[in-house]
């Protein structure tokens, strides 16, 4: 039986990479960059969620698109991948429009132009440059044309592991029954928009608020059996199912839906506005979508200040969305043909801390997850050593994190038996 031994009681430890050696290293300035930005984690998650932190403000909700901010469709050389959100993004100069950015930069925009919580875009951040990056940066799409952004050091001195990018992720980030992406292994591009999956979430019935959570978890679960019903590699693993995948469709109306005037409290997604963050075109049987042209609408207002989407708050709509669909929960994947999904029994994953029960309970479902993530082995881990300054920077996040994943009062989990993978040929890594 092959078993991982997953780091106690964290959902962000990187810890457990070890990272090793004096090679590699950032400037000082860069270690106190993430120091500042760990100091305004903790300010902002201390922060009080009362009703006057919910106030609408059309100053500091509206997004500009304008001046710095003008839309710029991608040039030859830039990279777009598969998030809507990080392309649209480049696309405004909020990170850099070439599409290769730093862990800060697209934690921060992610908090400024979103109302993404800092805990929870720090992790998906850093997550994103463990896995697809060098850890302190990162390309939203496929390979960086440049090397990293630590001084050229992947190409020219081969100390780091080359980054593949977001594009190159699947199964370790993205994954598949994405709300708008085709599955890997049934369609061969899960990094463009698929028209159908759009003509078919377009023509959902809209909720109170537009393509809203009651929405969207409908849709997922269409999505999920449509996967099952057509890729024979369909796998759905306790981080890439659970966690990413819920994300994927809870940030649809999370983090695009308008939070103006006239919806200050919810925010209201309609077909425009998804159109455009989307990058969709035309209407309703003719749309077009070009790669990488998304875009922040004209007039949008992102989530109030004081109300930004949390660690928690993902947490809260996973658990949400099983409890509407309840089959969605579902650990396994298809044989090697569609339509012979096989569940894996959670009890036996876990050497019995989580069930399907308890996995509904508190912040199981979250602690579950990202518990799991200790055991992927990143790209950077492939190539060679990491400075201690980089380890230093990093560990900032990390301890700024630690008190928040703390209150989650995590089981621990000690055991994660990957060998119950080995049926499915679309398992990976098995995350």
């Amino acid at each position: 039986m092959k078993a991982f031994l997953i780091y106690p009681a964290t959902l962000f430890s990187l810890s457990c990479f070890a990272f090793p050696g004096n090679h590699g290293d950032i400037s000082e300035d860069t270690v106190a960059e993430y120091a500042a930005l760990a100091a305004k984690i903790a300010r902002q998650s201390e922060v009080k969620r009362d009703s006057s932190k919910r106030a609408f403000d059309a100053d500091a909700q509206r997004i500009s698109t304008t001046g710095a901010h003008a839309y710029i469709a991608p040039g030859s050389n830039d990279v777009r991948g598969p998030c809507p959100g990080l392309n649209a993004l480049a696309n405004h100069g909020y990170i850099s429009r070439t599409g290769v950015d730093s862990v800060l930069s697209i934690t921060a925009a992610s908090n400024e132009v979103f109302g993404m919580g800092l805990d929870l875009a720090a992790f998906l951040s850093v997550y994103s440059g463990v896995m697809a990056g060098d850890i302190t940066s990162f390309s939203i799409g496929g390979k960086a044309n440049s090397g990293s952004l630590l001084g050229g050091l992947t190409s020219s001195l081969g100390l780091l592991g080359e980054g593949q990018g977001l594009s190159a992720s699947h199964n370790r980030f993205e994954c598949d029954a994405s709300p708008t992406r085709g599955d890997l292994y049934s369609t061969g591009d899960p990094v463009s928009l698929n028209l159908e999956q759009f003509e078919q979430l377009a023509a959902m019935p809209q909720g109170p608020n537009g393509y809203d959570l009651t929405v969207m978890s409908k849709f997922r679960g269409a999505s999920f059996n449509n996967s099952i019903a057509t890729n024979g590699h369909f796998f759905t693993g306790p981080f890439t199912h659970l966690a990413v995948n819920a994300a994927a469709h809870a940030f649809t109306y999370r983090l695009f839906g308008n939070w103006s005037a006239e919806h200050p409290g919810e925010g209201y997604l309609d077909l425009e506005t998804l159109k455009s963050f989307e990058g969709v075109t035309g209407e309703p049987g003719n749309f077009q979508w070009e790669h990488g042209r998304e875009r922040i609408p004209e007039n949008w207002y992102r989530r109030p200040i004081g109300n930004e989407y949390s660690l928690v708050s993902l947490n809260l709509d996973a658990v949400h969305a099983i409890t509407t669909e309840p089959y969605i929960i579902a650990i396994g994947g298809n044989t090697g043909e569609p339509n012979t999904f096989t569940g894996v029994d959670v009890v036996d994953l876990t050497g019995g801390v989580f069930n399907g029960q308890t996995l509904l309970e508190g912040n199981n479902l979250a602690c579950f997850a990202f518990q799991v993530v200790s055991i992927a082995s990143p790209d950077i881990l492939r190539g060679g050593l990491l400075g201690n300054l980089v380890q230093t920077a990093v560990q900032k996040l990390t301890d700024a994190l630690n008190p928040i994943i703390a209150t989650f009062n995590c089981p621990q989990l000690t055991d994660y038996d990957t060998s119950l993978f080995e049926a499915f040929p679309g398992a990976g890594s098995g995350i």
